[in-house]
């Protein structure tokens, strides 16, 4: 039996991409492996997004390629595909197949047109469409991430996105409550929503914003227990938007929203919708209205132009707004990007030293944030089993999986992966809590 192993790099809707490809795979009668080693088709989903990720995912195909002397055939698809394919085909012989991001749904056939081919297969058209159907989850059975949808409108100077992955385009509603209602049947109990721009969703398909109509759809979804929003852009923060975080109980008081700078110079310079005022008035309303929720964002530091000043500046507003998850990222020039060719570019130590100086701050933050929950009862959904002790890891509504923290849970009681359980905190160690089973 053929073997084929799926690498996926990048994103978590990159990870949905993978996932699909896994059905496809499997519906063609192909056998799916994890070790590279075994495989005899490997995959390497890759991501584009900046200069670091498309590093990463050079070295995962030289990597592979290292394993070709025994026969392995090897299919590199992906962001990095898309938007640099032609470059890439001169430069890696050794890859059998390049494949744009419309080509996950038919990856089990690309497969067998590489084993019974002898020279390079490419197949990048321009993107227009949006995976979706069966998937195979890497995920743990209790959460899925559900992609609602793809592309994006809002071209901002610094990002590939919309040249990677057209304009931003929407599922409908049925179908996505479809696939939600399969997953929850599967055991999911976590849906996480994942687009570029969630808050934009069905703009395009019906006129005006549905995102209110779709999680009140899918908190009817019975065996649902939590709706967890991810990108949300805060221009698109509707009090309608609140007022439904607020009413249904599944979704998460959480929301992710990527703000990138705190400037009015450089938001305008970035091509950002929002000023540093409206961004307060946005965070305070969230607050006032939803006390409990915990806010994530992102920033880039050493945006071209900007001055130690509105470095500063950007360090007084995290200051202020205290949020409760914070990830910096260095601006990295990508080519074909209007920043790339702005005046002023940053060198790369200052942009090191202000990403160092920002997670200083955001580490003092949250440090003081985690004391301040000792006492706190939460409903922790439990992840696994902390090897050879009385304890149990899982997340709260507060932690997204694999970018926010965890919390530890001393317990001789037996509890199983996807349970939800009452836990006080007792204790906080750097970005986690730690509690005890009540």
């Amino acid at each position: 039996m053929i073997k084929v192993g799926v690498i996926s790099l990048g994103c978590d809707k990159n990870r949905v991409d993978s996932e699909i490809m896994l059905a496809s795979i499997r519906e063609k009668g192909f056998l799916l492996t994890s070790e590279q080693n075994e495989a005899d088709v490997i995959i390497i989903n890759t991501c584009g997004f900046i200069e670091a990720a498309r590093k990463e995912s050079i070295d995962a195909i030289l990597e592979a390629a290292q394993l070709k002397n025994s026969g392995k055939k090897i299919i590199v698809t992906g962001c990095m595909v898309q938007k640099f394919g032609k470059e890439l085909l001169p430069e890696l012989p050794e890859v059998n197949a390049f494949c744009g991001v419309d080509s996950y749904i038919k990856m089990g056939e690309i497969v067998e047109k590489v084993l019974n081919a002898d020279s390079q297969f490419y197949d990048v058209e321009v993107c227009n469409g949006i995976s979706s159907g069966k998937r195979v989850l890497t995920t743990p059975s209790h959460y899925a991430y559900l992609r609602i949808a793809d592309g994006c409108d809002n071209y901002c100077s610094y990002c590939l996105i919309p040249y990677i992955r057209g304009r931003f385009r929407s599922r409908t509603i049925s179908d996505i409550v479809g696939e939600a209602k399969q997953l929850a049947e599967s055991g999911v109990r976590e849906l996480i929503l994942v687009a570029q721009d969630v808050t934009r969703y069905g703009a395009d398909l019906y006129n005006s914003p549905k995102l209110t109509e779709l999680l009140r759809s899918l908190s009817e979804i019975e065996q649902v227990r939590r709706i967890r929003l991810l990108y949300c852009y805060p221009e698109e923060i509707t009090d309608e938007l609140i007022q439904v975080i607020k009413e249904e109980p599944k979704i998460c008081h959480y929301l992710d929203l990527p703000i990138q700078h705190a400037s009015d110079g450089i938001l305008k310079r970035m091509g950002r919708r929002t000023s540093r005022a409206q961004l307060i008035e946005t965070i305070e309303k969230l607050r006032r209205e939803i006390p409990d929720i915990a806010l994530r964002t992102t920033l880039i530091t050493g945006f071209p132009g900007e001055t130690q000043e509105q470095h500063e500046e950007l360090m007084d507003f995290v200051d202020q707004m205290e949020f409760d998850r914070l990830g910096v990222f260095t601006y990295s020039p990508e080519e074909d990007t209007p920043a790339a060719s702005m005046p002023d570019q940053i060198p790369e130590e200052v942009k090191e030293e202000r990403q160092a100086e920002l997670m200083e701050l955001q580490q003092d933050i949250v440090f003081d944030q985690a004391e301040d929950r000792i006492g706190e009862e939460l409903l922790v959904m439990i992840e696994g089993k902390v090897a050879d002790e009385n304890a149990y890891v899982g997340r709260t509504y507060r932690d997204a999986p694999n970018v926010d923290g965890l919390i530890f849970v001393n317990t001789s009681e037996e509890l199983m992966s996807g349970d939800f359980a009452k836990v006080k905190v007792t204790g906080a160690a750097d970005y986690d809590l730690i509690g005890e089973l009540m």
